[in-house]
């Protein structure tokens, strides 16, 4: 009998995880690198931070290019491609037209940097490279820093196709917002944590333009929106903006990441719909107001948030390569 249990452990067990959608994030480790290219963590740091002094932008344009490439086909640096003449990559789908080419640098040069040491090259996957980056300018702009889990490989397709229906929208509500991070095995307080990057960063005119505008036919602006900041807006964004023109997305502290945004939220002053529902929907207002009061409970949670992230469909073994170009197949 205790045989027959075993049997049936060990089948419910193998069974189970057949079923994990995360078993590929069993591979990966803090340390992957120790034995190929044990520098590797400092070498990246180097180059992003030379980034860095260079121009602000690295930092939210990292952050942005990681979670965009997470979110579609998981995290394998496929979001770098360049599209071929018969291929249209994901970049370069409408979602994704607006990540800022800074984002992009900061991986290539990294990548450069790690494969001019000897020992290290083609050994370092640019999915890797990324995560480390991202880790990199969140503590370069005062957030906390982490230990990141490699072990990643680089996707072996891009398509901009991939990508409909994958990333958050400005005007997502919560039930929307928790549908599509719960679909990456994501909770409703690593949503709230993740959008806490947007202490840093700017978004483009049209992309809030409606709660300024065109709001409802009773309301032309947003009633949520704190009124001296609308006004502010309006005066930024008049109706017929260059569309090139960007407006921070954290208003008081826009270079440094923090937890400044949770306290925006209180009061009305979060930039997109989907940020500012956070404080608005009584489900998430909890941690809205808990996250303004403590930097530490945030820093805690939004480094757990975003080692989850970088689990999302992890590519092993025949399902992905080291690329030798990160905006390239091999």
């Amino acid at each position: 009998m205790a045989r027959f249990i075993d049997v049936v452990l060990v089948l419910s067990l193998s069974l189970s995880f057949c079923l994990l959608p995360e078993t590929a994030s069993a591979q990966l480790k803090r340390n992957y690198y120790a034995n190929t290219c044990p520098n590797v963590e400092s070498i990246v740091r180097n180059a992003v931070t030379t980034k860095f002094r260079q121009t602000f932008v690295t930092v939210p344009a990292t952050i942005r290019l990681f979670f965009h490439d997470c979110f579609v086909q998981g995290c394998d640096a496929s979001v770098i491609i360049q599209s071929t003449g018969s291929n249209k990559a994901e970049k370069d789908h409408p979602d994704n037209l607006s990540l800022a080419g800074d984002g992009f640098d900061t991986v290539i040069k990294a990548k450069q940097a790690v494969d001019a040491v000897p020992g290290c090259k083609n050994k370092v996957s640019c999915a890797d490279i990324l995560a480390m980056a991202t880790r990199d300018v969140i503590a370069l702009s005062g957030g906390p820093s982490y230990a990141v889990e490699l072990g990643r490989l680089d996707g072996l397709s891009s398509t901009a196709a991939s990508v409909n229906g994958k990333l958050p929208q400005p005007t997502f509500n919560l039930n929307q917002l928790n549908s599509l991070f719960a679909a990456n095995g994501l909770s409703q307080t690593d949503m709230i944590a993740l959008s806490g990057a947007h202490t840093v960063g700017f978004s483009h005119c049209s992309k809030f333009s409606n709660r300024i505008y065109s709001f409802s036919g009773k309301n032309p602006v947003d009633p949520t929106l704190n009124r001296t900041y609308a006004t502010q807006l309006q005066q930024m964004c008049p109706k017929n903006v260059d569309p090139r023109i960007a407006v921070n997305m954290d208003p008081n502290t826009p270079r440094q990441f923090d937890n400044v945004y949770f306290k925006n939220l209180q009061q009305g002053l979060g930039l997109f719909t989907s940020d500012q529902v956070l404080f608005t929907d009584g489900r998430s207002k909890p941690l809205v107001n808990a996250w303004a009061t403590s930097s530490q409970a945030f820093n805690n949670a939004f480094v757990a948030a975003i080692t989850k992230l970088g689990r999302v469909g992890v590519k092993t073994g025949k399902n992905g390569n080291i690329r030798t170009r990160c905006d390239a197949f091999n």
